[in-house]
Formats: C-alpha cells, sequence, structure tokens
C-alpha cells in the first residue's frame, strides 16, 4: 500500500473525524492544537509513516450493510531484544469513539516469530480495552497508542517465553545425546504444554450452537447468540478464541453481528480470513431483519478446496444457528439464560 493512499485515508479522516486522523499523523492546523491534545502519542511518529497501512475490506455482496468503524492495521515491531520479529495488528475504531466507545485490538498475525500463535495470545489481545487488569483501561480518550503498546508488551512476553521453552528442550536433548556418542537421533522435546485461561461469557448470555455441516472434510459449525450492546461482542469473541478447539480451526471466528441501542443500530462483520465470508453472513442478517444478535461460523479446513461450495455452507451454518436460538420465529430480542 502506498504513502499516498495512507495519506489520502488520513485527510478523508480529517473531514469527519479530526481526533482519529489526529492519532494517527497529529493535527497540522496550528489553531486546531489545544492543551488537551498537545502531548497525545501520535502513531506515525512512533512507530514509523510505514508502520499505519489501509485495511482493506473483502469485497462483499450487493445490499451487504456497511461498517459503521474505522479500521487499519498497524504494522509493528517487538521491542528489543527481539525488534527482527513483527506482528499485525487490526485497530477498530467505532463511530462514537473515544468519546463513548472504547477501540477494538485484533491480532492478525498467525505466527509471533516462528512460532504459531495460539488461543490465549488472541484472546488477551481481542481483551486489550476489556480487562483493566491484564490489558489498558478507556477513560473515554484517544488511546489506541496505549493500547498497541500493551499489546507490544504482551507478544515479547508471549514470543520471549516461547524461545526459552525451545532453549531448554534443546539443552535437554544435548544432556541425553552427547555429540560424541552415537545413537539414535533425539526425540524432539514436548512441547511446554498451554494452560487454557476461558474467557468467561457476559452473564446472562445464552450460546446457541449448531450441528456441525461436512463436506469433504472441512466442517462448519454455526453459533448464534442475543446481544443488547456492541461491547459484548469482543468478550464473546475472546471467549471463544479462548476455547483450543475453536482456535485450532482454520477460520475461528467468521462473524456478523448487529444491535440497536437507541435509535441507533451498530452492525460489523469479520471475514476472519475466508474472503467475503463476513460480509455474507451480515447480507443473511440484513435480508432477514434479524437483530440484537451475533452470529459466529468456524470453519475446520479437510485439506480439500470446496471452492463457492463453502460459502453455502457458512451462510447455512449461520442460519442454522439462527433456527436453533429462535431467532427466526420472533423479531423480539431472545431470552438470554446461563447455558453456554
Amino acid at each position: 500500500m502506498s504513502s499516498q493512499d495512507v495519506q489520502a485515508f488520513i485527510e478523508s479522516l480529517r473531514e469527519t473525524r479530526e481526533e482519529v486522523a489526529s492519532e494517527v499523523e497529529g493535527t497540522p492546523p496550528q489553531e486546531n492544537y489545544s492543551a488537551a491534545n498537545a502531548y497525545r502519542p501520535v502513531l506515525q511518529s512512533i512507530y514509523g509513516d510505514q508502520a499505519i497501512q489501509l485495511w482493506t475490506p473483502p469485497s462483499s455482496s450487493s445490499g451487504s450493510p456497511p461498517n459503521h468503524s474505522t479500521r487499519y492495521e498497524a504494522v509493528l515491531s517487538l521491542p528489543a531484544p527481539h525488534e527482527e520479529v513483527s506482528i499485525r495488528v487490526l485497530v477498530s475504531l467505532p463511530d462514537s469513539y473515544p468519546t463513548s466507545a472504547a477501540p477494538q485490538l485484533q491480532l492478525l498475525s498467525r505466527y509471533v516469530g516462528a512460532f504459531g500463535a495460539d488461543s490465549t495470545l488472541f484472546g488477551g489481545v481481542l481483551r486489550t480495552f476489556i480487562s483493566a487488569t491484564s490489558g489498558v483501561e478507556w477513560a473515554g480518550d484517544v488511546c489506541v497508542f496505549d493500547g498497541l503498546q500493551n499489546v507490544l508488551e504482551r507478544c515479547a512476553e508471549w514470543y520471549g517465553e516461547r524461545l526459552s521453552a525451545e532453549a531448554i528442550g534443546e539443552l535437554q536433548r544435548a544432556d541425553q545425546h552427547p555429540p560424541t556418542q552415537r545413537g539414535p537421533e533425539p526425540a524432539d522435546v514436548a512441547p511446554v504444554p498451554v494452560v487454557d485461561v476461558v474467557t468467561p461469557l457476559p452473564e446472562g448470555i445464552k450460546m446457541f450452537v449448531a450441528e456441525p455441516i461436512t463436506d469433504r472434510k472441512s466442517s462448519f459449525v454455526g453459533r448464534a447468540c442475543a446481544i443488547s450492546s456492541p461491547a459484548e461482542v469482543p468478550i464473546i469473541l475472546a471467549h471463544l478464541m479462548s476455547d483450543r478447539r475453536i482456535a485450532r480451526a482454520a477460520h475461528p471466528i467468521i462473524n456478523a453481528w448487529r444491535c440497536t441501542v437507541g435509535n441507533l443500530m451498530h452492525q460489523d462483520n469479520d471475514d476472519d480470513g475466508e474472503t467475503a465470508a463476513g460480509g455474507r453472513i451480515a447480507h443473511l442478517l440484513h435480508i432477514l431483519e434479524v437483530d440484537n444478535v451475533l452470529v459466529v461460523v468456524t470453519r475446520y479446513f479437510g485439506g480439500i478446496h470446496l471452492g463457492p461450495d463453502r460459502f453455502k455452507h457458512i451462510n447455512q451454518a449461520a442460519r442454522n444457528a439462527l433456527e436453533l436460538g429462535g431467532f427466526l420465529e420472533d423479531p423480539a430480542p431472545k431470552a438470554r439464560g446461563s447455558r453456554r
């Protein structure tokens, strides 16, 4: 993506979201400076001009509802001594950010260095502005820099732990099979077990899980639940990603959601790497006129490419979950219970 494209994106923000544009690049017009914003971190000056990239949503079917958020991608290097390792983070800013909604961060990198990112890391990044204990407390002001710094520290710690575990494994193998001894090649040391930290669902959320759809060894599992606030969405997604059975899927959390708060409709979707899939689910919710609901489809890839059939199965899995939860029978918000 060219620097001209990024600059054009920032200039377009200045017309409608000056605070967001200033957070990324700064505020050139002198009259716009104030004591309140004079010392806010400017992302490009800290991380470099190439760190901020455009987020281009995959093309989706005509009629799909638009996203109600601003998104861009941050490409960042881990702090020393791991500065050779970089990560990609998706920054999503709701329309009401920064006054009444926090940013949402998502780790896009499937690997950090040579190590595959696990559910604990993905879920931790998703919870950056949700859990003040391990993340960042949002105080109604611009805060993307604070969140990105928290993510960098989290990823650096996670990466360092795996480097240490790998070094310990190599020492153990060397002790068991000294180079002067001839014999069978040493067996690989078992990986350090990852302790799952399951993120709880928001109180009262009831998750409906449809039966899997299987085709040529690929499986598609639809889930649906009622939501009453957009703030519940990242918590629910983090809960799902903290389940290793879900996180190990090729596309764990393809999703779309719609939620009306007051007189304002909020809606968004995420392909999770399966191009146009989230937009298709969003279109399904739109034509079915389903509100106050989050739908998530998990795809387990079986090694055989399905072509366009995969979208048919994703839509059907989503519809099955909606039917199971009764969302297609009554437009009113569904009862919320405690069953997962």
